[in-house]
């Protein structure tokens, strides 16, 4: 008997054609969410977007690199650039508070002390080794007489005369502003214009560059720490999210940084390192805290949301103003006593 002929099975109908992707889309919905849920748990612990807050914290260390150590005087640029905007952000956000600071000559003044800073640092060469702060403070006591002539001189129109009360109140808070923001973040500029003696030390730039690194080290190890150790409040009434753990960890963190730095980046001993990560690192948890009573006095909790993840330039920048200073001043005494 025959075999009959095979029949080809029919094609399959056309909906189950789609099974495969339907599984797949499925999957990659499911895989989606569980991202989500897991990066909106980080983001509640951490208080910040944390993708956009690393993708931010890229762009301006990449930038920052391009200015401090391609092409030294685009720092002036950038420096000029992040002392506007925090000027800008603070000035804002003490008016809403009911000061008539100056906004827009209060960031003219402080961008035109940038390059005043700068260039005030090297009086005789700019490639020499002499370290000074007269340009700084020329530049801020410029800014500071600016402000407080332009608030006075606003007297003569009806909607900006106040008693004489307030119209001291203002003053002082746009002083308060250019002595925070731009005299601080000036002692940066005046520390990268010196390049340093010709003796194979490295220049202020590097210093300028080491000093950062420390104190994003000393942020990153107090958030890590914090989130993964944090129980006990370091200060709740100022910070509530800040603990003894994430400090102590910041303290180890910077100082672990700053004993690499000295040898690699500096050529100074790893013992410098360590003690400029335990100042830098002690100096940057008291700026987050100064800032934080601030906000608190202004009644906000960022001075801005121009920086997705970060907040305002303020909020980025509290760490690092004060650390200015500390940096430049150990920079100019081991200087004085030949250690560098």
């Amino acid at each position: 008997m025959a075999t009959p002929p095979e029949v080809p099975s029919p094609p399959p109908a056309p909906h189950d054609r789609h099974v495969p992707r339907a599984e797949i889309e499925a999957g990659l919905r499911e895989a989606r969410a569980q991202f989500d849920a897991a990066n909106e748990a980080i983001n509640r612990k951490s208080g910040r977007n944390l993708p956009a807050a690393i993708g931010i914290g890229i762009l301006l260390g990449g930038a920052l690199i391009v200015s401090l150590i391609i092409l030294k005087w685009l720092f002036i640029i950038f420096g000029a650039v992040l002392i506007g905007f925090t000027v800008w952000e603070l000035t804002t956000a003490i008016r809403v508070a009911g000061r008539m600071t100056p906004r827009v000559v209060s960031v003219v003044v402080g961008v035109l002390a940038a390059p005043v800073a700068f260039f005030g640092a090297a009086p005789k060469e700019l490639g020499g080794f002499d370290l000074s702060v007269e340009g700084l403070w020329l530049g801020t006591l410029g800014a500071i007489v600016i402000v407080s002539v332009w608030r006075l001189v606003e007297l003569v129109m009806p909607s900006h005369r106040t008693g004489a009360k307030d119209v001291l109140l203002d003053i002082g808070a746009g002083v308060f502003v250019q002595i925070y923001i731009t005299f601080m973040a000036g002692f940066y500029l005046a520390l990268t214009a010196s390049s340093g003696p010709h003796d194979g030390s490295v220049g202020g730039e590097y210093w300028t560059l080491a000093s950062l690194i420390i104190v994003v080290a000393t942020d990153t190890g107090a958030w890590g720490t914090g989130i993964w150790l944090g129980k006990h409040k370091l200060a709740p009434n100022i910070s509530p999210g800040k603990t003894w753990e994430g400090f102590a960890g910041s303290i180890v963190v910077a100082m672990i940084a700053g004993a690499l730095l000295a040898p690699l980046m500096l050529h100074v001993p790893v013992w410098i390192g360590l003690v400029m990560g335990l100042l830098l690192a002690l100096v940057g948890t008291s700026g987050d805290l100064t800032e934080s009573l601030i906000k608190r006095d202004l009644g906000i909790k960022d001075i801005s949301s121009i920086l997705p993840g970060h907040g305002g330039f303020l909020d980025r920048l509290d760490s690092i103003l004060p650390s200015a200073a500390v940096a430049y001043a150990i920079y100019y005494v081991l200087g004085v006593a030949g250690l560098r």
